[in-house]
């Protein structure tokens, strides 16, 4: 398969998956410059987070549970939650909970893309072999980012005990269910297909939900609504 065939299957599920969240968005429409650069962001995450990796898994090991929930899901969703707190969370342009998906999403597509493109420099799979990464890694971390960006969106409107609560289930949540995924097939040998397809499906399932009551929530609904009426 031709290097240049192999690179552009690499990177089109990330720029696919972020062009579909993007057009989710339902009442607000982000500037697609803020959104680029938080996916462009999401690149330079990867060496940071691969020298962490390395370096916990020097000093801890390689246990399977310790690995899943902690040095790939631990480490990865941790630095996504610090990335969006620090930059997006009290950005002017979030200003709808649905913005909180949106954000989360590109960060966490912008890493997978460059985590698929490096698979597929080293690895020289077959169009198959990423086929399957698009529906399994590329849109896991697309996945992840929905649940971090839903609850980061339900604590920049909400007030009290309970942001913190909700900037908390930001990082715990997505961090659960990708140590989940990554226990699956870290440790299912034979048949893990069985396992990993309805886990996808459960999460593709309640990320619509999220996004669903994301936009429900937006505070240009009603502003929409009558701009019909009218």
């Amino acid at each position: 398969m031709p290097l240049f065939s192999i690179l552009t299957a690499a990177i089109a599920p990330g720029i696919a998956l972020l062009v579909y969240f993007y057009l989710k968005d339902r009442y607000d429409s982000e500037p697609i410059s803020m959104v680029v650069k938080i996916f462009l962001l999401g690149f330079l995450i990867v060496l940071p987070i691969m020298v962490i990796q390395h370096g916990i898994q020097l000093w801890l090991g390689n246990n399977p549970y310790l690995f899943s929930f902690g040095i790939s899901a631990g480490v990865e969703e941790a630095v996504k939650w610090f990335v969006i707190y620090h930059i997006v969370y009290n950005h002017t342009e979030f200003d709808e909970p649905y913005d909180g998906i949106l954000y989360t999403v590109a960060v966490s597509l912008g890493f997978a893309t460059i985590e698929n493109l490096l698979y597929a420099w080293y690895s020289h799979p077959s169009f198959g072999t990423l086929l399957v990464r698009a529906l399994l890694p590329v849109s896991g971390h697309a996945l992840f980012g929905v649940m971090m960006g839903y609850y980061f969106g339900k604590a920049k409107f909400t007030e009290g005990k309970r942001k913190r609560r909700y900037l908390l289930y930001a990082v715990v949540v997505p961090l659960f269910w990708h140590g989940v995924y990554d226990y699956v097939l870290l440790t299912v040998k034979t048949y893990w297909i069985w396992y990993i397809v309805p886990l996808m499906v459960y999460l593709w399932y309640r990320g619509m939900m999220n996004v669903r009551s994301a936009n429900s929530r937006s505070p240009f609904r009603l502003l929409k609504r009558e701009e019909i009426q009218d």
